[in-house]
């Protein structure tokens, strides 16, 4: 992918892999790295560059931006989003061409001033405003805290490609091909998933809205500034967008645990015992301290069952769990059931906590909740196994 790529009429990707970036957002792991897609659009009267790619870059996005190009002057930047990794090359591009307009909305002007000192030349554009280019008609429309609140989508009414932004974006560097029907769907779904449960989730409400907003588009493709370019199957990620978005969950259950010396451990294992009784298919255990936050958030965001289940420390709750909980807040799932365990020793706290953030949560919290002293007895563990079991017959109801 050294070269720009043809990906629509007179359409290219100039866009850049990006295996150098170890966490996204300097918070979300990448192990398959990540891509930051951009786009030009060559029309007979005017181009334009769909959002640009994050600073270190440039000199691989300038060179297929020059090959786009074709020998043409860049006559518009479409600044569909103003975060530095869509956003990075604004300055660089005007000083190549000083002439260049920008296009963005309301909310985008402050931002492009505070990040890059540009207030010269720039268009201000609100939902259904066009520009044409010769040939292709883009149409604009906010999609406002999608994530940002100048986050607008462009809409190619010849060709019939959304440029969606962060929207259906995913983690993931490209593999060979740019497109779904060149992948395996297992290799883009995954991360797709992860990075809407990590970036997306807390605004779903915005995204139903966004949905109807756009629905009556006749949209062919959709190009993100994220991962995997969808031409084959429109309706196929528009209708996950959907069901994420509704929180519509899968039958399996997800248990996390915080423990220092393994006897919250042994409960959350006896938790599973009992989903498995209950005949869950689908479970996954998490060592709150271990594993990775991103992983946890996507697959609690998938499932309906939850538990969570932590030891006390410094009579509050185990850090890492509190850390799990202040996310789970801060997005709000909805449509899942919640199971809940705690263990002290010389003083309590954790099944306090957690239960003050069952409250907060509002989530159907499943019996019995269980609170062990110090290592968890015979009869401890048979009452975590029957939270399971009730859990999992909760998920499966």
């Amino acid at each position: 992918m050294y070269n720009a790529i043809q990906v629509n009429k007179d359409t290219w990707w100039t866009g850049v892999n990006d295996h150098d970036t170890d966490l996204f957002e300097s918070l979300w792991p990448l192990p398959q790295g990540v891509a930051y897609n951009a786009y030009v659009i060559t029309g007979t009267t005017a181009t334009a560059a769909i959002d640009t790619v994050k600073g270190p870059y440039l000199d691989e996005y300038y060179n297929k931006l020059l090959q786009a190009l074709g020998g043409r002057a860049l006559n518009y930047l479409v600044i569909n989003h103003m975060e530095p990794d869509h956003a990075g090359l604004i300055a660089q591009l005007k000083k190549q061409w000083p002439s260049l307009k920008f296009i963005g909305n309301v909310k985008t002007v402050p931002l492009l001033k505070g990040y890059h000192g540009i207030e010269e030349d720039v268009i201000t554009v609100k939902d259904g405003d066009t520009l044409d280019l010769g040939g292709h008609v883009l149409r604009f429309a906010t999609v406002p805290m999608l994530h940002w609140p100048e986050s607008m989508v462009t809409f190619d009414t010849t060709t019939g490609v959304l440029f969606s932004n962060d929207s259906f974006g995913g983690f993931g560097a490209h593999e060979g091909g740019l497109f779904d029907d060149e992948k395996l769907t297992a290799r883009w779904a995954g991360e797709m998933l992860r990075y809407y449960a990590c970036i997306v989730a807390k605004y779903s409400n915005v995204v139903q809205a966004a949905l109807k907003k756009l629905g009556a588009l006749e949209i062919k493709n959709i190009f993100p500034s994220h991962g995997t370019l969808f031409r084959k199957d429109i309706k196929q990620v528009i209708s996950l967008y959907d069901k994420w978005s509704k929180q519509e969950a899968e039958q399996g259950a997800v248990v996390v645990y915080g423990s220092m010396y393994g006897n919250t451990k042994r409960m959350a294992e006896a938790v599973c015992t009992g989903l498995a009784e209950a005949k869950v298919k689908d479970v996954r255990i998490y060592d709150a301290s271990r594993a990775d936050m991103s992983n946890m958030l996507r697959d609690i965001w998938r499932f309906k069952g939850l538990a969570l289940l932590s030891c006390t420390y410094n009579t509050v709750l185990y850090p890492p769990m509190e850390a799990l909980c202040s996310k789970l807040l801060n997005r709000m799932p909805k449509n899942k059931v919640l199971g809940l365990a705690g263990s002290y020793s010389w003083s309590k706290g954790a099944l306090t906590a957690l239960q003050d953030f069952a409250e907060k949560i509002k989530l159907e919290k499943i019996g019995p909740e269980v609170e062990v002293y110090t290592s968890p007895t015979d009869e401890d563990l048979k009452k975590c196994c029957e939270l399971g079991k009730n859990l999992g017959e909760a998920v499966l109801s």
